[in-house]
């Protein structure tokens, strides 16, 4: 589907202006414009549910990182879910620097670690039922007491660990349609759970479906994030590799993106010079 395709007038007039960041699409938006899309679609799905129409597919968001960009790279299954994603946030400070370096820089990180308090919020305010899935046993139920505690008369319409493996999807899809949520935060990891979704959207019985990694986690209090003052420095990932050495595999991607990426401004760079 090409960008624009399929949407309304409506939502063509605040759908944002989108960027390419080695071959990944990410649209050029901060939490306000992430916010006011999420409204749109909940808005439109509970229209279509009250004049009995057909059920609308469920809006997949992706919160993109370096991590994702490389992976993309190396997995064409996963390049092609990006691809169909409805929107794909800019998460992480090395896409920051990037868009930046190539000349188009973006507003801000829009992260899930911080989108998850900024969502749970707008839902309390306008009455959206919220449903948490994944993370280990116990970790989604305490995830909805603390963000019912900070966002008084958030509905949550359940908490399930389950798991991304097939054979439990049925009871997933049994507990889902049950609770019939608006949103659905899913916390299986990057990238199994932008793929679940994926591979499940046409099923899926909410508006807004997000892969929202580790913030389960952070929320509940089993983590612990970074200090305020390194994320505004944009070193967050040095707290987590302290904190989780084991991480250091994935920490390769972080100096092989960077490696590409001025690869790229460089090559721009000689064009630039060349067609003067």
């Amino acid at each position: 589907m090409t960008p624009g395709e399929g949407l309304s007038e409506t939502e063509r007039c605040v759908r944002p202006e989108q960027i390419e960041i080695l071959s990944v699409a990410i649209d050029r938006v901060d939490f306000p414009a992430t916010l006011a899309l999420i409204d749109l679609w909940v808005m439109q799905h509970r229209a279509a549910a009250a004049n009995g129409r057909p059920r609308l597919p469920v809006r997949q968001i992706c919160t993109v990182n370096p991590e994702f960009v490389m992976d993309a790279r190396r997995n064409p299954d996963f390049a092609a879910a990006l691809q169909r994603a409805d929107l794909r946030v800019p998460d992480g400070v090395g896409i920051l620097w990037a868009a930046r370096l190539l000349g188009s820089p973006l507003k801000e990180r829009v992260t899930g670690s911080d989108g998850i308090y900024y969502i749970a919020q707008r839902a309390a305010e306008r009455g959206w039922r919220v449903y948490f899935l994944g993370a280990a046993p116990g970790v989604a139920e305490q995830t909805a007491e603390q963000l019912r505690a900070l966002y008084p008369g958030l509905q949550v319409a359940g908490t399930f660990a389950g798991s991304p493996a097939e054979d439990l999807w049925p009871e997933i899809a049994s507990r889902l349609a049950e609770a019939e949520p608006d949103i659905l935060f899913v916390a299986y990891g990057h990238p199994n759970q932008d793929l679940w979704i994926d591979r499940h959207r046409a099923a899926l019985p909410a508006a807004v479906a997000l892969g929202i990694g580790g913030a389960f986690d952070f929320v509940s209090g089993v983590a612990v994030r970074a200090p305020l003052w390194m994320r505004r420095l944009g070193i967050e990932w040095l707290h987590r590799f302290v904190r989780q050495p084991w991480r250091w595999r994935r920490m390769l991607k972080l100096p092989m993106f960077a490696a590409l990426i001025l690869q790229q401004w460089a090559h721009l760079r000689w064009l630039n010079r060349t067609c003067r």
